[in-house]
C-alpha cells in the first residue's frame, strides 16, 4: 500500500514569486538563444493520447519521479458540457418557450455546427470576418467570450432573439456540466499523496461554482483562468501562473488536457504533458486514472 504523504502547506508569497521568476527567466533566456518556437519544441512532451490515428511522441507511461503538482484542463478533461439538444431544451424550458421536436433537434444541430455551443469542442466553419478575429481572442476576457459565442449563435435564426443570451447563460450553470466518472477519484488521490492540483482553462467565466456544485473544489489548490489573466493557452504565461500559485517548478509538473494545440503549450515551460480524448462522459469512464501512475 502506498504511504500517504502529508499535505503540503500552501506556498508563501515569496515561494510563489520565486517560482514565477524562475519560469520567466527560463522563457526569456530560451527565447533569446533559440527563438520562441525552438523553446516550445525542445522541451519534453510526455505522451500524446489523442484521436485514433494520432502519433505518440512517447508511448511509455513511465512514472515521472519528483512530480510535485498536476495541472488539469477543465472542459473535455475533468468535465463535459451537456449535449446541444439538452442545452437548447433547458434554455427553452427556462424561458417558458417550446419548439416542435423535429425543429428543436434541427436547431440544436445548427447551433453546434456554428460553434455556438461552448465547451463542445466544435470549431465554427465560415464565420463572418468580423467574428473571426473575435473568436481567436475569445478566452482573453469575459466580454470577448460572451460576444464570440452569442455572435456565433446569431448565425442561426431563432424565433425569440432573447434566447441567444439565455443560451449563453445556460452553459455557465453547474447543472450543465458533468464530471468524468474518474475525476473525483483522481483528484482526491493526488491530494492524499500530497501532490498539488491546479486547473488551467481557456474560459470566459468563473468555473469555480461548477467544481463546488459537484464536490470537487475541495480537491483543487489553484485555478488559472484565461479571462482573469488576459492570456489564453497555449501561451506559457497561463501555465506559469498556475505553477507559481502552487509553488511548483514547471519541470516537476504534469499538465493533463484534451488539446494538443492548447494544452501542449505547457511543454514550453518544461512540464510533462499527458492527453486524454474529449469524449462524452459515458464513453470515457477511466481515461484519467493513468495520471496516478505518472506521479509518486
Amino acid at each position: 500500500m502506498r504511504p500517504t504523504r502529508p499535505r503540503p502547506h500552501p506556498p508563501s508569497r515569496t515561494a510563489r514569486f520565486a517560482a514565477l521568476l524562475a519560469v520567466c527567466r527560463t522563457l526569456v533566456l530560451g527565447s533569446r538563444l533559440f527563438g520562441a518556437s525552438a523553446v516550445a519544441s525542445a522541451v519534453p512532451v510526455h505522451e500524446w493520447i489523442g484521436p485514433v490515428g494520432s502519433t505518440p511522441l512517447d508511448t511509455n507511461l513511465d512514472k515521472v519521479n519528483g512530480m510535485t503538482a498536476v495541472l488539469f484542463d477543465f472542459s473535455g478533461t475533468l468535465f463535459r458540457i451537456e449535449s446541444a439538444e439538452s442545452w437548447l431544451r433547458a434554455t427553452l424550458d427556462a424561458s417558458g418557450r417550446d419548439l416542435p421536436e423535429p425543429q428543436l433537434l434541427e436547431t440544436a444541430r445548427a447551433l453546434e455546427a456554428s460553434g455556438a455551443h461552448p465547451g463542445s469542442g466544435v470549431e465554427p466553419v465560415g464565420l463572418p470576418a468580423e467574428l473571426a478575429a473575435l473568436w481567436a481572442a475569445r478566452d482573453e476576457s469575459a466580454r470577448l467570450h460572451r460576444a464570440a459565442f452569442t455572435g456565433a449563435a446569431r448565425q442561426v435564426p431563432l424565433l425569440w432573439p432573447e434566447l441567444y443570451d439565455v443560451l449563453y447563460e445556460r452553459h455557465m450553470a453547474p447543472a450543465a456540466w458533468s464530471p468524468y466518472p474518474d475525476a473525483a477519484e483522481v483528484l482526491s488521490t493526488l491530494r492524499e499523496r500530497g501532490i498539488g492540483v491546479g486547473v488551467v482553462s481557456n474560459i470566459g467565466w468563473d468555473l469555480r461554482p461548477v467544481f463546488r456544485h459537484h464536490g470537487l473544489d475541495a480537491h483543487v489548490d489553484a485555478y488559472a483562468l484565461s479571462y482573469e489573466h488576459g492570456v489564453q493557452k497555449p501561451d506559457p504565461r497561463l501555465f506559469s501562473v498556475a505553477c507559481a500559485a502552487l509553488g511548483a517548478d514547471p519541470r516537476q509538473v504534469v499538465m493533463v488536457g484534451d488539446s494538443k494545440e492548447a494544452d501542449g503549450g505547457a511543454a514550453a515551460l518544461g512540464c510533462r504533458v499527458h492527453f486524454v480524448d474529449h469524449l462524452p462522459v459515458t464513453d470515457r469512464p477511466d481515461a484519467l486514472l493513468p495520471v496516478l501512475d505518472l506521479v509518486d
